[in-house]
């Protein structure tokens, strides 16, 4: 076979392949936003950190040596705070949409975070640790509260004997549950 039919039939697959990809960027660019996505110091855990610093409260980063590395961590009061994208933890709310492209492959994904957080989550119930879950849509979307508010019920939390809640944003307010 001559070099320009291989040539051609390399753009031919080329062509076939991408045509079913709803990508609209080429795969170098979405690999560079891709990599631009943080997995920590995100600017709701950045908000979070500073207000309750502010408040007096003093904690540690990312503790390693803590089944899911919580984002911070309250010796004092042996308690942690989880900062949540709702995408990559497949929370149900308006900022979680599933992906159209690679439907599978992103199933998958969301759904080992979530059976990773529900087993960090036990092992840290294990070792006596109380955790609060502060999703990102209490901060950001529609449905998002002051973050003078959420950062005051994380606060009011610490101070609590409460075991575990989230703050997730609603129409009717700032929702405290229980796991």
């Amino acid at each position: 076979m001559s070099p320009r039919l291989v040539r051609m039939r390399r753009l031919l697959d080329n062509a076939t392949a991408s045509s079913c990809m709803a990508d609209v960027v080429t795969p170098a660019v979405r690999s560079r936003m891709m990599a631009g996505i943080r997995g920590k110091n995100t600017k709701p855990e950045l908000v979070i950190r500073k207000g309750l610093h502010l408040q007096g409260f003093r904690y540690r980063l990312h503790r390693r040596n803590l089944p899911g590395r919580p984002d911070l961590v309250f010796q004092k009061h042996r308690a942690v705070i989880f900062v949540n994208g709702c995408f990559w933890h497949g929370h149900d709310c308006p900022l979680f949409k599933w992906p159209t492209s690679r439907p599978d492959f992103w199933r998958e994904k969301i759904g080992q975070n979530k059976v990773r957080d529900a087993r960090n989550h036990g092992k840290l119930s294990e070792l006596g640790w109380r955790q609060l879950t502060v999703w990102e849509c209490a901060l950001k979307g529609r449905n998002r509260h002051p973050a003078e508010d959420v950062i005051s019920r994380c606060a009011g939390w610490l101070l609590t004997a409460e075991r575990d809640g989230e703050v997730a944003g609603n129409e009717e307010g700032i929702s405290l549950g229980l796991f």
